[in-house]
């Protein structure tokens, strides 16, 4: 049987340390890092974990509002998310994530568009 994409991302850890940088990078990223100004660091490359844990198909740990309700209100643009699909792909880059499981993280992030882009 195939590893699960958690399996592959590097388990816990490995996952952990993706959604770091991936958070990093929103906060540099000149197109969305206004609105990660006013948030806890910490708070948020913790929820990114678990989300990208449980998504995976890793443990259930995600206790967060859902990509809807999280998003709801906030406007957001396609040109903004396509930055955090840029930003993901660096991330992924960056801890030497190959390319099949960057596609496949890529597949699922896309897949959320309509609960996060709104209008």
């Amino acid at each position: 049987m195939e590893a699960s994409l958690y399996e592959r991302l590097g388990g816990t850890e490995g996952i952990t340390q993706i959604a770091s940088d991936l958070v990093d990078n929103h906060l540099v990223n000149p197109r969305i890092a206004t609105r990660f100004a006013e948030s806890d660091v910490d708070t948020l490359k913790n929820a990114a974990a678990t989300f990208f844990i449980t998504g995976t198909g890793g443990p259930e740990v995600y206790e967060g509002r859902d990509m809807v309700a999280a998003h709801k209100g906030m406007n957001i643009d396609a040109a903004e998310f396509v930055a955090v699909l840029d930003d993901a792909l660096k991330a992924l880059s960056k801890n030497n994530v190959g390319q099949r499981e960057q596609e496949e993280v890529l597949f699922i992030l896309y897949s959320m568009k309509g609960d996060i882009v709104f209008g």
